[in-house]
């Protein structure tokens, strides 16, 4: 049996006459005649009745019919997937991600590569900001997700969203930090990030404008965490805006003034591998899912 033999068939039993089908097959009618005695020989079964009006199936040929179409389609779904792995994107791809995986949108960026390149695995590493970006310059991340305004000529920076930091204290801590300025926040005890870090950065910076130099008590790299430690009435720290307002919201904080410190989360790879199918596969991913403009 042959698949050109099964669509001589499904042709002829859609159209009901040979003469017609052959045309629509472009093959004389004589080799068409051939392709369904073939079938009729190796079934062992007589699939059309013919008259002079035309080519009825038999009940032999109706319950075969089905069969014949479900092993076209198959084929023919076998030549797109073959097709597709011709023009795929395939390969390994190493990406540095940070600490709350929700708010890069991790999960829809895996499901979205996965369904676009199915070729194309996807290895996460969770790194600290400052790591990433160098970690991505030395190669040893193929791309990662990044804080920071940090700017180097061998790094392209994807820009996927404007991050606003906010200063908050323990809840227990509203009322004697209510009036406090600067020279009262620098005694507190905070809660800061490895100097590593971007979000460190970011802090110290803060610090540097006001002239105070806080005391660390406690070094944490996660953001979930360090929210639990303020909550815990551990110290101050730098939270995400969205996380502060929320544990604000519970109650499990206070945010200190309207300090607001600005900055962006990125999408950094090399600029040599910008062309690289792998890294071009993904930057698009990220273009549809954060709304970025083309």
């Amino acid at each position: 049996m042959e698949l050109y033999q099964l669509r001589s068939f499904v042709t002829v039993a859609q159209v009901g006459h040979l003469t017609r089908a052959a045309e629509k097959l472009h093959i004389s009618q004589p080799a068409l005649s051939g392709h369904i005695r073939a079938l009729e020989d190796e079934f062992e079964v007589v699939l059309f009745e013919r008259s002079p009006a035309g080519m009825q199936l038999t009940a032999s040929g109706r319950r075969l019919l089905a069969a014949a179409e479900r092993t076209l389609a198959a084929a023919q779904a076998l030549r797109n997937e073959a097709r597709a792995i011709r023009g795929a994107v395939s390969g390994s791809v190493s990406v540095g991600t940070l600490s709350d995986p929700e708010f890069q949108r991790l999960g829809q960026f895996a499901a979205a590569t996965m369904e676009r390149h199915p070729l194309l695995q996807l290895h996460f590493q969770r790194e600290v900001s400052g790591e990433a970006f160098e970690d991505v310059r030395d190669g040893r991340l193929d791309a990662s997700f990044y804080y920071g305004e940090r700017s180097d000529p061998g790094i392209v920076s994807v820009r996927l969203t404007r991050v606003v930091y906010r200063v908050v204290a323990p809840m227990e801590w509203a009322d004697r930090l209510e009036n406090a300025g600067w020279a009262e926040i620098e005694r507190e005890p905070w809660i800061l990030t490895p100097s590593i870090s971007s979000h460190w950065q970011l802090a110290n910076e803060l610090f540097r404008a006001h002239g105070v130099s806080p005391a660390k008590v406690v070094e944490a790299d996660d953001e979930n965490l360090i929210s639990s430690l303020v909550a815990s009435n551990m110290g101050m720290a730098l939270m995400r805006e969205d996380l502060a307002l929320e544990k604000a919201r519970a109650r499990q904080v206070v945010l200190w003034k309207d300090v607001r410190l600005t900055t962006s989360l990125q999408f950094i790879h090399l600029r040599s591998r910008a062309q690289d199918p792998a890294i071009r596969a993904l930057v698009e991913v990220l273009h549809d899912i954060w709304n970025l403009p083309a």
